[in-house]
């Protein structure tokens, strides 16, 4: 069976749910299917209960492993969100937390082997960046009313120009989803198909001689640790660019 390295990304059913609705016909109902991605949506959910039931509401004054490592990333999202939006934009900051963890734990769950990557479906990326940048629109509209809308006009620019000028910012606000949401999308996807692609040559090159194989295998190695790096910093990315996009509504004059 020949495989393609774009396979891992397609959506296919797992379990079909059908039952008979017996009427003045006989009607053959599909309720639902239960679909690879829904199952790894199923599988964050456990992570996250798991995580609130025994690493969050049964913190001791003793850390083990797990206290210390959420609240190492607490205080690491906490400062950032701080830094970046100041004491006003901390109100976000269980939004944001929750967000880097969904983004981290899908990025690092799509590294297990056969396993299926959520952001490497583009709708995922696109839907979360579309509802942050819609909400802080109505967000920053609610806080200053019309005088949100000189976030589109920068200081300093010359009369002549200021037409051009505010048409390329309000362009480039509504293109920040695309841009947020394809950055995601596209290191997840290319480090998987690399992924792929290296592990086949080791695969082949092993029907031939181990030590023929034994050089892409090390290379493989070296890339599965560098898409954990990538797994944390797509979610540091994505979180920074949000608490970016959050101090716009909150503080447009600036």
């Amino acid at each position: 069976m020949n495989y393609t390295p774009l396979e891992q990304f397609e959506i296919y059913t797992l379990y079909t749910f059908k039952r008979d609705v017996l009427g003045i016909f006989l009607l053959h109902f599909k309720i639902y299917d239960i679909q690879n991605y829904a199952l790894y949506f199923f599988i964050l959910s456990l992570i996250f209960i798991f995580l609130s039931l025994f690493y969050i509401y049964q913190t001791t004054l003793i850390l083990n492993v797990g206290n210390t490592a959420l609240e190492l990333l607490y205080f690491f999202i906490a400062t950032l969100t701080s830094r970046h939006c100041g004491l006003q934009g901390l109100s976000f900051f269980p939004l944001f937390f929750l967000t880097f963890l969904f983004i981290l734990f899908a990025n690092v769950l799509g590294l297990a082997p056969l396993s299926f990557t959520l952001t490497s479906q583009l709708i995922i990326p696109v839907v979360l960046a579309l509802t942050f940048n819609f909400f802080f629109f109505i967000y920053g509209f609610k806080l200053h009313g019309f005088s949100f809308f000189n976030v589109f006009v920068p200081k300093g620019v010359p009369v002549l120009l200021l037409p051009l000028v505010v048409v390329i910012e309000i362009i480039s606000y509504f293109l920040r989803s695309f841009s947020l949401s394809v950055r995601l999308f596209a290191n997840m996807m290319a480090g998987h198909t690399l992924l792929f692609i290296l592990s086949s040559f080791v695969v082949v090159l092993s029907n031939i001689s181990f030590l023929y194989c034994l050089i892409p295998f090390i290379l493989v190695l070296g890339v599965c640790f560098l898409e954990i790096g990538i797994a944390f910093l797509q979610a540091y990315v994505f979180i920074v660019l949000l608490s970016i996009y959050i101090t716009d509504s909150l503080h447009p004059h600036h």
